[in-house]
């Protein structure tokens, strides 16, 4: 077992992904319940929602390639890097039928890998996803296009302040939280990119956000998951929070208008980690929403 911090108190395990060591934690029994983090997060961002959803089901909670306690190899970190791996892990596990739990980036990769396998997947769950391309500043938070705007109108000086320095954890990642983290968890969401270089995996990610626009394989990529997730048919829950961040109430308007069999629910005052801020809340609504899948 790695020992992590008190306050993570879960089975480290690994497993072997394209010559990379994968981490993973793995809690509890019944139905697979997979949770997706965002960036720059790692399976840390679930510590305080595994508890309670293990009661009732197996809840496994992978750290992307490049994130948290996985290998960091020498390759691009595309969305498409995520996506392979990702599928990579599903069949590693053996997973069949199993529920998909999403934040932010991590629902482009589950949202991908659910409309390409539905026959795999018995509900999808999200917070702060990419359930549409934000092809436009107006689908964004004031505050996110403010931070998007700040990096990507100089690329040069934006990947020198993400890649050399922790830019991204302070002004982003950081404010991107209502309550205050405590110093250790701090260091926890800090320790993986300590070292230099261990930031291109969220420099990547932010060339390939779709108002980053030179690559249009990502933008196609989400419409054509859109557009099978507003005729998918299986039961989908959308946790959203006040005022957001990438989930604007526009795009809850949207989905509400636009995705079958889905259900909205109101996580609280918070902004990209509602995982931090209303931990209670989104264990409640996610285990309601899980019992009617029984």
């Amino acid at each position: 077992m790695v020992n992590i911090h008190p306050s993570f108190p879960f089975e480290s395990n690994f497993v072997d992904i394209n010559g990379c060591k994968i981490h993973y934690i793995d809690e509890g029994e019944g139905t697979p319940v997979v949770f997706l983090h965002g960036v720059p997060t790692w399976s840390y961002l679930w510590r305080n929602i595994i508890p309670t959803i293990s009661q009732g089901y197996r809840c496994i909670a992978p750290d992307m390639v490049g994130f948290g306690l996985s290998d960091k190899p020498d390759i691009d970190y595309s969305i498409f890097d995520h996506i392979d791996y990702f599928n990579h892990f599903i069949d590693a596990l053996n997973l069949d039928e199993f529920i998909l739990v999403m934040h932010g980036w991590g629902s482009v990769v589950g949202f991908h890998f659910a409309m390409e396998n539905p026959q795999r997947i018995i509900g999808l769950a999200f917070v702060e996803s990419h359930v549409r391309a934000n092809i436009d500043w107006s689908m964004l938070s004031l505050p996110m296009q403010e931070i998007a705007n700040l990096m990507l109108s100089n690329p040069d000086k934006g990947h020198d302040m993400v890649i050399n320095s922790d830019f991204y954890l302070r002004e982003v990642f950081k404010p991107g939280i209502l309550t205050e983290l405590s110093e250790q968890e701090w260091e926890q969401y800090a320790r993986p990119f300590s070292k230099p270089g261990s930031n291109k995996p969220i420099w990547r990610y932010l060339e390939d956000l779709p108002l980053s626009a030179p690559d249009e394989s990502v933008v196609e990529l989400i419409n054509d998951y859109s557009s099978k997730l507003q005729k998918s048919e299986l039961p989908k829950l959308m946790m959203f929070a006040v005022p957001g961040f990438i989930t604007t109430m526009d795009t809850v308007r949207w989905a509400k208008e636009h995705i079958g069999n889905l259900e909205l629910v109101d996580v609280g005052d918070a902004l990209h980690y509602p995982q931090e801020s209303n931990p209670e809340l989104i264990s409640k609504e996610l285990n309601n929403w899980l019992a009617k899948l029984d």
